[in-house]
């Protein structure tokens, strides 16, 4: 009897686990396809204030993570970094058996990474960035940027009182271009060391060098000139070779 009593004791808390389980099947059968397919899960709902939302032909914006061709990569890359954030994991799909070989090339391809940062607002920008990648087809990006907190507030406040000063709302927008470009110029100067010696004195490289240092190479120049034109809602981007950047400008 005593048998008999604890089957049906176990018969009893097995028909309440298979309850269970039919009561949440579609949880269960979620958490399984989340393990065997999670690219179809990935997101990236976070964007900060400096977020572009703007496309190019080389790179576009995407809400899709899950990469079928070389080009969605690239603009997997586009939008994480767009986003500003610091690190984002997405997986390469099972029909895109490439994928693995694709997103190594592109990781270890710094100019092309460098072109896709000439897109992005400064802020946003990385000063180094670098991929994981393993045999499942997970990726992960992790992104370093060129700016401190600290180092945007006090550059914000500055541009800010600097744009009360150059640009004139009543006057032709090549007028202010010029006259933001002439104080760039006229309060700063090339810094020759670090452009040839990697001397690391100043933040030349950013816009804080020719801001508060009076320092700058064409990193620096690019940067805060471009912040002033995103304060005169000017169209641009960067434009960058092995040895030089500029900025182009939509005038």
């Amino acid at each position: 009897m005593a048998k008999i009593a604890k089957g049906i004791v176990y018969f009893g808390f097995l028909l309440i686990i298979l309850g269970i389980i039919l009561c949440t099947k579609d949880t269960v059968y979620i958490y399984i396809d989340k393990y065997f397919s999670p690219e179809k899960y990935v997101k990236l709902d976070e964007k900060n204030e400096y977020y572009r939302d703007v496309d190019f032909d080389f790179v576009q914006n995407t809400n899709s993570f899950a990469p079928k061709i070389r080009q969605d990569i690239l603009n997997i890359y586009y939008t994480v970094i767009n986003s500003g954030a610091n690190s984002f994991t997405f997986y390469c799909t099972k029909e895109y058996p490439n994928c693995t070989k694709d997103v190594q090339n592109i990781a270890n391809d710094q100019e092309l990474l460098s072109d896709i940062n000439n897109y992005v607002h400064p802020y946003n920008g990385f000063s180094h960035i670098e991929t994981e990648f393993d045999s499942i087809g997970r990726v992960t990006i992790n992104i370093v940027h060129n700016y401190t907190p600290e180092e945007i507030a006090e550059i914000n406040q500055k541009v800010d009182n600097l744009s009360l000063q150059l640009i004139n709302k009543n006057d032709s927008t090549y007028n202010n271009i010029r006259r933001v470009h002439d104080y760039i110029i006229n309060h700063s100067k090339y810094d020759v060391a670090r452009a040839n010696y990697n001397d690391t004195t100043y933040k030349s490289d950013n816009a804080y060098g020719p801001l508060f240092q009076g320092m700058a190479v064409c990193g620096g120049y690019t940067d805060l000139m471009q912040l002033f034109l995103e304060k005169m809602n000017v169209p641009n981007y960067r434009v960058s070779s092995d040895k030089h950047v500029w900025n182009a400008v939509y005038v």
